[in-house]
């Protein structure tokens, strides 16, 4: 007698099973990010308390310090008077407030500072990493395309040379040549001092200026775009196209790319449905660190340029001790890298179902 004629529910099918992969795949992956971002907060807290340095002094002053009273009164109401774990516990307890605490170089709450910082750094991000992934990407692919002859070649010199080259001394270079010898590029900063800012929307001093409807601003900050872009262009045009020549070169020895070309199939068909589509798990996985490269790791050039951004203020608040900056900056950067590994392991999952049903 079978399950139905007793009336006994059936077992689940295969297909019942792997009807929600990819809602089961993005929980357990947001689940993973929630435990990392609990881990940033605690590693730093952990990493800011073993600086050598006394908070009470960097955001006091020498003057006000050497008061017993002020300096008791300010413990206080920071909890540095309290053990590790309760500083900790009060730590969370502010974060959740979005309490990032108060600045020592600049007096203000270091979440303001942020607010102004980010979009900074971000639109230049974003300026470089879209001409980095046209040119990098596809230069990179043109490089596989043609293995062993002089298109590769070059290929491979530029990208050898854009990796090897420092950040910091292609920056002042660049800043030499181009702005002091040629005069072709504004200057430092973001905007010429003569021009008056735009109001603030999204942050983004090219997007504000022409909401704003002011097009000679507009030019200006795209020209200020133009040299810290260039130099992190380069370092990141020469990672991408390495390893998309190296993804590209992996699939093209694959299989089912050697039994596509045997059918008869077009060379255009193969290189995008089957190479292509291929490779783009790897490279996908580049351009998302890359992304958080930008965002994180240009202290050295926005200090050149004096880009007010992210890397400048976290430059500045680790040479002065700026704990509170310090943390906030920390934390900022952990949270960046955690919401792009997110969104490309779903991006993973949309792209190769075999992803999101393991």
């Amino acid at each position: 007698m079978t399950a139905e004629a007793v009336g006994a529910p059936a077992a689940p099918t295969a297909p019942d099973r792997a009807r929600h992969p990819l809602l089961r795949y993005l929980a357990v992956r947001l689940g993973i990010s929630v435990l990392l971002v609990w881990g940033v907060t605690l590693v730093t807290f952990v990493l800011t308390n073993l600086v050598p340095a006394d908070p009470v002094a960097a955001v006091l002053g020498d003057a006000a310090a050497a008061d017993p009273e002020v300096v008791a009164q300010f413990r206080e109401e920071l909890g540095l008077d309290r053990s590790l774990p309760a500083q900790y516990l009060l730590y969370l307890q502010r974060l959740v407030h979005l309490d990032l605490g108060t600045s020592a170089q600049t007096r203000r709450p270091v979440l303001d500072d942020l607010r102004d910082a980010v979009p900074a750094t971000v639109e230049l991000a974003l300026f470089v990493l879209v001409i980095s992934v046209v040119v990098g990407v596809g230069i990179g692919i043109l490089a596989a395309l043609r293995h062993r002859r002089f298109a590769d070649d070059v290929v491979r010199v530029v990208s050898l040379v854009g990796i090897s080259a420092p950040t910091f001394w292609l920056a002042l270079i660049v800043f030499y040549v181009g702005f002091f010898r040629l005069g072709w590029f504004p200057g430092s900063g973001r905007l010429d001092t003569q021009l008056v800012p735009p109001p603030q929307v999204t942050g983004f001093m090219t997007v504000d200026s022409l909401l704003a409807g002011q097009t000679a601003t507009f030019v200006n900050a795209l020209g200020h775009l133009l040299l810290p872009g260039l130099v992190l262009t380069l370092y990141t045009v020469g990672l991408l196209a390495r390893f998309s020549r190296s993804a590209v070169l992996d699939v093209l020895n694959q299989e089912y790319v050697t039994a596509a070309r045997a059918k008869g199939l077009p060379s255009r068909v193969v290189t995008f449905r089957y190479v292509l589509r291929g490779a783009l798990l790897p490279i996908l996985t580049v351009v998302g660190l890359s992304f958080g490269s930008l965002l994180s790791g240009a202290v050295l050039t926005e200090t050149v340029f004096v880009w007010h951004g992210l890397g400048q203020y976290a430059y500045q608040a680790a040479t002065r001790l700026d704990l509170q900056a310090v943390m906030g900056v920390g934390l900022v950067v952990g949270i960046t890298y955690i919401a792009i590994n997110f969104v490309v392991d779903l991006l993973y999952a949309v792209i190769d179902p075999r992803v999101r049903r393991q």
